[in-house]
C-alpha cells in the first residue's frame, strides 16, 4: 500500500476549514469542484452538537445537503458517505440503507458497500453489541477515478502459480498486491487474514480528540489514496476536527472542511498546524491490531468466572445465580 507523504509536505496543496452551516456554504461553491466527497454526517443520536428528531426529518435535512453534494462533484468524482444506525427507543434504524434510496434518486452509483469493522464500541444489554459501521461508496459516472494499486494488500499466497491460461506457470497475482475487498479489518502485516482493521479513535488512540464520533485519518487515506489523483479537491462537509483535511494534505491533495462547531474548527487547524511542524501523532497506516498476549492482568479469566465455568451441566446464568455474582456478567456484557 503506498505511504503518504510523511517527510514532506507540498507547500502547494491548499486547505481550509470553514466555519458554519453546511447546506449554506455548499449553495455559494460552484459545480464539479471536488473528486472526493468523504464525510461521516452527525447521526441524529442526540449528543451535545445534534438535535435528535424524527428519522423523516433527519434524512429530510440530509437530502438538502446530498443535493448540493451532487452538484460539487466532478464528473470522475466519488462520494464516501461513512454511517452507522439511528437508533430511537431501542429501535434500530440502518442508515446505509435509507440514504442509498437518497443517493440513487439524484443519480450517483453504488460502487462498493464497505464493512468497517472495528473491536471495541459501546456495550448492548438487549442487543448484540455493534461491531462495525459502513461506508457507501458512490461515483457519479461510469468513468470514474479508482486507483487500486495505491491501496493493495499483500497477497496470502503470493507464490501462488496460474495452472491455465496463457500465464500458465506464471505468478498468478499481482506483483502490488491484492484488491482488499469490501471488508476492511486486517492490517496488511498479517498475512493469515489479510483484511484491514482499522480501529475506531476511543481514549487510548494516539488521535484521540474531545470529538464523540471521529475519524481516524487511516480510513480516509484509503479512500483518498484510492478515489483522487495528486492536486483532487476533497470536501468533508462535516469536517469535525479534520482529519479527512489532514488525510488530505498528507497525500498530496487540496481540501476544503465544513464545520459548525467553533471548538472543533479550532482544534482541526491545530491539528493541521500539528502536522506541518512534524508533531500530529497519528496511527500509522497498517499498524497491526494489539492482540493480548495472555500474560496481562486484563487478559485474563478472573477467579470467580473460572469457579463457574468448571461446573458441568449448568447454564452460564445457573452457575453465576448459584455463586451470587450475577451482577458481574450481565454488566459487562
Amino acid at each position: 500500500m503506498k505511504e503518504p507523504l510523511f517527510e514532506y509536505l507540498n507547500s502547494n496543496i491548499k486547505h481550509q476549514i470553514i466555519r458554519g452551516d453546511s447546506l449554506s456554504i455548499l449553495k455559494q461553491i460552484p459545480d464539479k469542484k471536488f473528486d472526493l466527497v468523504i464525510t461521516s454526517p452527525p447521526y441524529n443520536i442526540g449528543k451535545s452538537y445534534e438535535v435528535k428528531t424524527s428519522i423523516e426529518n433527519y434524512l429530510s435535512t440530509q437530502e438538502e445537503i446530498i443535493i448540493e453534494l451532487v452538484r460539487t462533484l466532478s464528473d470522475k468524482g466519488n462520494l464516501c458517505w461513512q454511517v452507522g444506525n439511528f437508533v430511537d427507543k431501542g429501535e434500530i434504524f440502518p442508515l446505509d440503507i435509507y440514504y442509498y434510496q437518497i443517493f440513487k434518486k439524484f443519480g450517483l452509483k453504488l460502487r462498493n458497500r464497505i464493512i468497517w469493522h472495528f473491536g471495541h464500541g459501546l456495550h448492548a444489554s438487549n442487543r448484540f453489541s455493534g461491531r462495525y459501521e459502513t461506508l457507501l461508496w458512490f461515483s457519479k459516472t461510469d468513468d470514474y477515478i479508482f486507483n487500486l494499486d495505491n491501496v493493495r494488500i499483500p497477497s496470502k499466497y503470493p507464490g501462488k502459480l496460474a495452472f491455465k491460461g496463457p500465464k500458465k506457470g506464471k505468478p498468478s497475482g499481482n506483483p502490488l498486491g491484492k484488491n482488499p475487498s469490501d471488508i476492511w479489518e486486517i492490517m496488511a502485516q498479517d498475512w493469515e487474514t489479510g483484511m484491514w482493521d482499522i480501529p475506531n479513535v476511543k481514549s487510548n488512540h494516539p488521535e484521540k480528540t474531545i470529538h464523540p464520533c471521529q475519524f481516524p485519518v487511516e480510513l480516509v487515506d484509503r479512500c483518498v489514496l484510492a478515489l483522487t489523483n495528486d492536486n483532487s479537491w476533497v470536501l468533508d462537509p462535516f469536517a469535525g476536527v479534520g482529519s479527512a483535511i489532514i488525510s488530505s494534505i498528507r497525500n498530496n491533495r487540496n481540501a476544503i472542511g465544513i464545520e459548525k462547531e467553533e471548538e472543533y474548527c479550532k482544534i482541526a487547524l491545530k491539528r493541521i498546524e500539528d502536522l506541518r511542524e512534524g508533531k500530529l501523532k497519528i496511527r500509522p497506516m497498517n499498524k497491526p491490531i494489539h492482540k493480548p498476549s495472555g500474560n496481562e492482568k486484563v487478559s485474563q479469566i478472573p477467579k470467580e468466572w473460572q469457579q463457574i465455568q468448571n461446573q458441568p451441566g449448568l447454564s452460564f446464568e445457573q452457575k453465576a445465580k448459584n455463586e451470587n455474582i450475577t451482577e458481574v456478567f450481565t454488566s459487562e456484557r
